[in-house]
């Protein structure tokens, strides 16, 4: 399988994901959201984060999967996707520390940090 295809598998599943978790279950409870959260405005609220940050990293990773799709077909987009997608991963593992939840809640992020970072590997 050529690095392309690779790459285009994990675009799709990691912005299949992204837009998963902001459009489809955002309001609904998981066994990874972080603490006690039931939604996630929840979560950020238990991370002890602004209001504010729940919109902008909501426009960040839902632009960042609309661009892993369409760097598909426009290959220039992959790479600052993949790697904003990466430190916001980054960033959720170190709120989910930062809560004391149990390294199962960490397994969504580290995941995707992992699928973001071969992807910019494989550009």
């Amino acid at each position: 399988m050529s690095s392309f295809a690779v790459s285009a598998i994990l675009q799709v599943i990691v912005a299949l994901g992204l837009l998963n978790v902001w459009l489809v279950r955002a309001r609904t409870s998981t066994a990874f959201r972080g603490g006690s959260a039931q939604s996630l405005r929840e979560e950020f609220a238990t991370y002890g984060l602004p209001n504010w940050s729940f919109y902008a990293v909501g426009v960040l990773k839902i632009g960042s999967a609309i661009l892993l799709i369409v760097g598909i077909w426009a290959p220039e987009l992959i790479w600052p996707a993949a790697v904003t997608v990466a430190v916001l991963m980054i960033g959720a593992l170190a709120m989910h520390a930062k809560a004391k939840d149990k390294l199962t809640k960490f397994l969504p992020a580290f995941l995707m940090l992992v699928m973001a970072v071969a992807i910019v590997l494989l550009q």
